[in-house]
């Protein structure tokens, strides 16, 4: 799961996203310590509805979610962030790297009773580089050169060439041969009713309104304690946050004004847990460079040095968070803390934009080139009172400088599905989950701008291509750096995106829920372990 960018919806991915510290916990008032139980419901609320729970096909955080709950990978990482087994019991790496030979877990069953095997891994590898899948995500198995089943729990995968994410690669999901093979994948029911492997079996998806999911009785880790887990979707975290406060919801993200203020009372410190951590995400305005107001760099670097992201991470965070200044977190190893800064500076936006070509021909204080005043649109999506927030700041600030910025607020699905996937767009507000190994390949280089992949803004440098391949084509750790750090460097110049801020995760947790344990990664390391105490148990979940 760690290994693949998703678009975010809200920020609570914390399956998805960690952090280089324990999550700082409050905890106001000491709870009894009880025993498990098994039983009970987590209720989690979400803006945002799925858009296809065949992990393969889908590339935003709500689809992710469900999907990591009901798959396994091969491989995951533990909750101090490092590789350990989860459909693979043990691999061997050999050949200087190129070969990894995983055995595999035996008397796992799929939902449906079928047993796993090698050949689902197998048939999970053809379809994912199959050209017919429309998936994000075969580049990393397209370095395979040979895939091969050697027993029913014996699978053995050969590389060409060194490729440094291999091993995580395979923490994609596994998928199930038996009920997918010789069918059109995009096609299956299974994108509406999964079966796989996981602690948690598909029962039902309301379109706009929940998903629910039951415990697998017979997972290989054990059976969860929760019976349930449901997720709501509530469009307007307002609203969600009026059924948290009525405990009808018992886990959602948290906005920084209500985790700050609007939950610093009685109520909630009585009835709920509160985490907080810098998150492996960031958040983005992308700019549509297929667009002609936007193919000129200058244009991109002054309406960067436009943006003040001081007031956006003190005046929209609250002070949750940090500046952003490239795709990777500050204080991981391939983050580069000497690229170009883009601090508040108007006077250099409007210069920039001069030599761009662009004037105010006609005084009323909207910028022109060759007749045309510079007008563009903002997308970002319904919910997420945090991005709108911040696209009327960028507005108001390149207002200043004689840019017309219009904000459009969509609503999730059809955002990343009508606008994103179809190029429909000037730019946008989004969020980018960081994985923890930093290839970027996916999202950055310029062979991945295909309808559904994830370089939706079109980028291209072939500078900035070499250096993405170059960081994933060697094991050594200390060139991965030198090659990241000067792909850091071309992005800084070139300004596809401006960089916003890295977000405090803000996630607060009925105290009914025990057995949480804040860890590195995050805090959805152990979800199996969680429980509700039978006396304090609410509901019943029918099977």
């Amino acid at each position: 799961m760690l290994k693949k960018y998703f678009f975010i919806i809200l920020l609570v991915v914390f399956v998805l996203a960690g952090c280089d510290k324990t999550p700082s916990q409050n905890n106001v008032h000491k709870q009894a310590n009880k025993p498990p139980a098994y039983g009970d419901i987590l209720v989690q609320g979400t803006i945002g509805d799925a858009s296809n729970l065949i992990p393969l096909l889908a590339s935003d955080s709500a689809s992710h979610a469900v999907g990591g709950m009901v798959f396994n990978g091969l491989v995951k990482y533990d909750k101090n962030m490092n590789i350990t087994g989860d459909l693979a019991e043990s691999w061997e790496i050999t050949n200087n790297g190129l070969v990894i030979t995983f055995h595999l877990r035996k008397g796992v069953k799929w939902h449906d009773g079928k047993p796993f095997t090698t050949a689902d891994v197998l048939y999970t590898y053809q379809v994912t580089v199959d050209p017919k899948t429309p998936t994000a995500y075969a580049g990393d198995f397209q370095k395979i050169k040979k895939a091969e089943a050697l027993d029913d729990y014996t699978f053995r995968v050969t590389y060409d060439k060194p490729f440094a994410p291999a091993l995580i690669s395979w923490s994609s999901a596994i998928l199930p041969k038996h009920l997918l093979a010789g069918k059109d994948i995009t096609k299956s029911p299974l994108s509406r009713h999964p079966i796989g492997t996981g602690p948690y079996k598909f029962k039902e998806w309301v379109a706009g309104q929940k998903i629910v999911l039951v415990s697998n009785e017979n997972y290989f880790e054990g059976r969860p304690y929760l019976d349930g887990r449901i997720t709501r979707i509530i469009p307007d975290t307002a609203t969600m946050f009026l059924e948290l406060r009525a405990r009808n919801i018992g886990m959602m993200g948290l906005t920084p004004l209500q985790y700050t203020r609007q939950t610093d009372n009685n109520l909630f410190k009585e009835n709920f847990n509160k985490y907080r951590y810098l998150a492996f995400a960031y958040t983005y305005v992308g700019y549509n460079l297929k667009n002609p107001l936007f193919t000129d760099k200058r244009v991109r670097q002054a309406i960067s040095y436009a943006i003040n992201k001081d007031e956006i991470v003190s005046g929209v965070l609250l002070g949750l968070g940090k500046p952003a200044t490239g795709p990777y977190k500050p204080g991981t190893w391939a983050h580069n803390d000497k690229v170009k800064i883009y601090n508040y500076d108007p006077a250099k936006a409007r210069d920039l934009l001069k030599q761009a070509g662009f004037a105010d021909q006609n005084g009323d204080g909207v910028l022109e080139k060759d007749g045309k005043p510079f007008v563009f649109e903002i997308l970002t999506n319904q919910g997420n009172e945090t991005r709108q927030k911040c696209a009327e700041i960028i507005q108001r600030q390149l207002k200043e400088v004689g840019i017309t910025a219009t904000i459009r607020i969509l609503e999730w699905s059809a955002f990343v599905t009508d606008f994103i996937n179809k190029r429909r767009f000037d730019a946008v507000i989004l969020g980018w989950t960081i994985p923890l190994d930093p290839d970027a390949y996916d999202v950055w280089h310029s062979s991945k701008t295909a309808r559904e992949e994830l370089n939706f803004v079109s980028y291209n440098n072939p500078e900035a291509d070499d250096m993405l391949v170059k960081g994933r084509s060697t094991f050594n750790q200390d060139e991965r750096k030198k090659y990241y750090d000067r792909f850091q460097e071309i992005l800084a110049e070139d300004q596809p995106y401006t960089f916003l801020y890295v977000p405090d995760e803000l996630i607060i947790i009925s105290k009914s829920i025990r057995g949480i344990e804040p860890a590195p990664i995050g805090i959805g390391h152990n979800i199996i372990k969680w429980y509700v105490p039978k006396d304090e148990q609410k509901y019943t979940m029918t099977r």
